[in-house]
């Protein structure tokens, strides 16, 4: 049997769907046995709705004023301690996994498996390289722990209906001085998370400015979705680096994204390649933002987003 011990990600009230996705891929581990550990000052909440994912088995609170705001300088040692008698650890691809997970890889003297996309055996994983134009089979040593980290978009999210246990563990480690929470600055917004909402409408540098990206922001709000940005368009300036989609910023995976003069460089397709449905605005029919659209439509970005902005109000 596999104990597959999940690290929690959360903003102190509420679970990430990252991590509801890592449990998915968990699941698919023949014969998983799934906790989820949730550090926090007060864990009590974010542990009940990871309890109440299906496939969960348990749920460990480890509780602290350090962690407040979750670090992964501070937090890998609690999770190393914490991860004896497990076989596998696992925690999502995004930022906060991306800075924890190789440091607790570290501290357990073991490789990691990063950007896991698809399970192929209790030690057997497949992953993407090469910006996604290559999958590779990775075999982890079955007499070690399995440090890795999931690529999230690969994954659907784990559904509701589970009722585990939660149990409270003490773990006795010294936290690392050399780094502390100093501030934490954040942008807030009523539209839906990048990383987990269901469709996204997307910018490129062909927009010009940031005065015309105002109108991405338009649409996505008639259509109930979140913003995304090519590289190119956070660079110019035009949005903030958060809404970066691609390589270098959010891999998503929505039931709908809609790329405005973006012309599809693989870097920005590696970040999107697991959307449902992709419809691309181009004025550049040869774009190869289209080799992959399902819907494309060749056209003037300053004539055809206004007039589909105007038919959504309608």
């Amino acid at each position: 049997m596999s104990k597959v011990l999940v690290i929690g990600e959360h903003d102190g009230h509420k679970l990430s769907q990252a991590t509801a996705r890592c449990v998915t891929c968990a699941s698919q581990i023949p014969g998983a046995e799934i906790t989820i550990a949730v550090f926090a000052a007060d864990p009590t909440a974010v542990a009940a709705q990871a309890a109440a994912l299906a496939g969960v088995s348990h749920v460990v609170t480890v509780s602290g004023a350090h962690h407040a705001h979750p670090m992964g300088a501070v937090l890998a040692p609690h999770v190393v301690s914490l991860a004896k008698g497990y076989t596998h650890v696992f925690g999502a691809s995004t930022t906060f996994g991306k800075d924890l997970m190789p440091r607790v890889a570290a501290l357990l003297d073991v490789p990691q498996i990063s950007d896991a996309m698809s399970v192929e055996g209790a030690y057997t994983f497949k992953r993407p390289i090469y910006a996604g134009n290559a999958i590779v089979t990775l075999e982890a040593p079955a007499d070690k722990i399995l440090v890795a980290t999931v690529r999230t978009a690969s994954f659907e999210p784990a559904a509701a209906g589970g009722s585990a246990a939660i149990t409270a563990a003490t773990v006795t480690v010294e936290s690392p001085t050399h780094t502390r929470f100093v501030s934490v600055q954040a942008a807030s917004s009523d539209r839906p998370d990048l990383t987990s909402a269901a469709k996204v409408v997307s910018g490129g540098r062909a927009l010009g400015s940031k005065e015309n990206f105002e109108l991405i922001f338009k649409i996505a709000e008639k259509l109930g979705g979140a913003v995304g940005a090519s590289r190119a368009a956070v660079d110019a300036g035009y949005a903030p680096n958060e809404l970066q989609v691609g390589q270098t910023g959010k891999i998503i995976a929505p039931q709908l994204y809609m790329a405005v003069g973006i012309s599809g460089a693989i870097q920005h397709l590696t970040g999107i390649k697991d959307a449902k449905t992709i419809v691309a605005i181009n004025k550049d029919g040869e774009a190869p933002i289209f080799e992959v659209a399902d819907f494309g439509l060749v056209g003037d970005l300053f004539e055809i987003p206004p007039q589909l902005e105007a038919a959504l109000s309608k």
